[in-house]
């Protein structure tokens, strides 16, 4: 215990909430008053660090604030009071919570507002908010101690489906900075409110696990966000830390986020989660709907993961059954100068899970509601596949891995993309050891190939002249994605080995995306390929050299003619 004699007559201790209220009663004692932060006075360091236009130091300046914008908090209830949020936040009339846990809990108010209080602070605070225009809209289905219970979150989920029904507002984002064990339920009310353009962000649970056993954050339409620390690495304390896996989307800052206390209304206080880093792409988002308020929940993850820091965290401090699948992009906000929009063609890669062992294992990836699939490969540690296939399922296009012969296990890798303008399908060879080729006025977006022996051998070179095909090898199915729209062109680009690397790449230029990558060797020592951002990567074993095969795209810009 620390007592005070000069400046004042005091002491610090520490206590639990159970027995303030017998404290304050105690002879001598006037009031007691709960220890806070104090911080200097700049820009929070989290809110320097998202911009990427850094020449006007100390100063947060952004595209916009978000004004357009409306989120959904379901959270615990909200100090409206504070200097941060007042007049940003409206507290519903929604309020779903179970009952505290114990015999005795002090249902003191700052306690109650402290987790929903601190992460609209972050979201639109004064200061220490991301989009500080964007207004707040409090949905309660977390209590006091922050428990809540599915049922309460699908009525919530119902609440806000309802309000918007009868008071249309777009664009809309839905916050869930919360986490449960998996639920099929919850994940379906989300899925169901993705596909009527709703945009959902949830937090990917701070349990050091992978996010795909949790819910909301397993459901692949809702845009799922992990957390890393000051130095971009994923955040972890002690035995806890934050969810990773295929099942995350982008990680944001989550770690020491300076934003408003509900102990007084003008009191700041420091939270690390992945609730906090969830807040930050919420505010991300919503400067970003702000430019392009049409834009649907596909279209936003893909500007989202445009604009994030590429490769910055150390695949080593991931689980090593993790690191192939985790995405490596920290979420920040869009250049000042950026002219992106919803209609760009943008693409990213979805890994599936791995599949099982045994011989002819399958594995599936699939894109969400609003993307194309544009091209499928798979990957093998140690190199034995039976190649990939594009198949059809309830209307919507998968990506399916075969694992070879003394394979451990596969991968699926999707080519999943928005803004394409094209009319695309997918075709396959006649029969096996034919190549498959694009109808007149079609481009070539990516080639795959399956083999039902159990192993897979590498493909000729796509053809990209006035013939577009992917050719097969003797015993193999080929697949073709093929688009057509007069705006498109697509073009193949190559790397060969340099040196001793098992790993080759070829990145598409500036204002063309990567649609399709492939890999081809001089042995059989291919262990797959898979995009990663504009980059195609094609890993080799056994000391095989590898070529990266990479197929181009992009809208033809309007002074071109067409070449068909």
């Amino acid at each position: 215990m620390l007592t005070y004699s000069g400046a004042f007559h005091g002491f610090l201790v520490k206590m639990s909430s159970d027995v303030l209220h017998m404290a304050v009663k105690l002879p001598h004692v006037e009031y007691i008053e709960e220890d806070s932060s104090i911080f200097a006075q700049s820009i929070p360091w989290n809110l320097q660090r998202i911009l990427q236009n850094k020449h006007e130091s100390g100063k947060y300046s952004l595209p916009n604030d978000g004004s357009k914008v409306g989120v959904y908090l379901l959270d615990t209830s909200v100090q409206v009071t504070h200097r941060e949020i007042e007049d940003r936040v409206m507290v519903t009339d929604f309020n779903s919570v179970p009952e505290e846990d114990g015999v005795r809990v002090h249902r003191q108010a700052s306690q109650c507002d402290s987790h929903g209080t601190h992460i609209a602070g972050v979201v639109s605070g004064r200061d220490s908010g991301v989009a500080r225009g964007a207004s707040v809209n409090s949905v309660q289905v977390l209590n006091c101690q922050g428990k809540g219970t599915v049922s309460g979150a699908l009525a919530g989920l119902e609440y806000i489906q309802s309000s918007l029904m009868s008071q249309p507002i777009r664009p809309v984002i839905v916050l869930l900075p919360f986490v449960g064990g998996f639920s099929r339920t919850l994940n379906a009310a989300c899925r169901k409110m993705v596909e009527s353009d709703t945009v959902l962000i949830a937090a990917a649970g701070n349990y050091n696990d992978d996010a795909c056993l949790y819910s909301p954050d397993s459901e692949p339409e809702v845009i799922t966000i992990g957390a890393v620390n000051f130095a971009d690495q994923p955040l972890s304390t002690g035995t806890t830390g934050t969810n990773v896996g295929h099942c995350v989307d982008v990680f944001a800052l989550g770690d020491d986020i300076i934003s408003a206390s509900s102990d007084c209304s003008t009191c700041f206080t420091t939270k690390s989660g992945t609730s906090q880093a969830v807040a930050h792409v919420a505010g991300i988002a919503a400067v970003l709907l702000n430019l392009s308020p049409n834009s649907s929940s596909a279209e936003l993850l893909q500007q989202l993961l445009h604009h994030s820091v590429r490769q910055i965290i150390n695949p080593e401090s991931l689980p090593l059954n993790h690191r192939l699948t985790t995405p490596n992009m920290v979420a920040a906000l869009p250049d000042s100068t950026s002219t992106l929009i919803g209609e760009d063609l943008l693409c990213r890669s979805v890994w599936s899970e791995r599949s099982a062992v045994k011989g002819l294992a399958t594995t599936t990836a699939r894109c969400r509601h609003g993307e194309e699939m544009l091209s499928c490969s798979s990957f093998s540690q140690n190199g034995a596949r039976a190649g990939e296939r594009v198949e059809e399922r309830d209307g919507q296009k998968e990506c399916v891995a075969v694992n070879g012969n003394g394979g451990h296990g596969v991968f699926a890798v999707a080519r999943c993309c928005t803004g394409h303008k094209a009319q695309c399908q997918m075709l396959e060879s006649p029969k096996r050891g034919e190549g498959t080729e694009c109808p007149p006025d079609h481009q070539l977006t990516g080639c795959s190939s399956s083999s039902s022996s159990g192993d897979v051998s590498d493909s000729d070179l796509p053809l990209h002249g006035s013939r577009r095909a992917c050719p097969a090898k003797r015993g193999e199915m080929s697949y073709a994605s093929c688009c057509h729209t007069s705006s498109l062109e697509c073009r193949l680009k190559e790397h060969g080995p340099t040196g001793l690397s098992e790993q080759v790449e070829v990145s598409c230029e500036d204002s063309w995306t990567l649609t399709g990558c492939q890999g081809l060797s001089r042995g059989a020592g291919v262990r797959g390929a898979f995009a990663f951002g504009n980059t195609c990567v094609v890993h080799t074993s056994g000391g095989d050299k590898g070529t990266a095969i990479a197929t181009c795209c992009r809208h033809r810009p309007s002074h071109q003619p067409s070449d068909h």
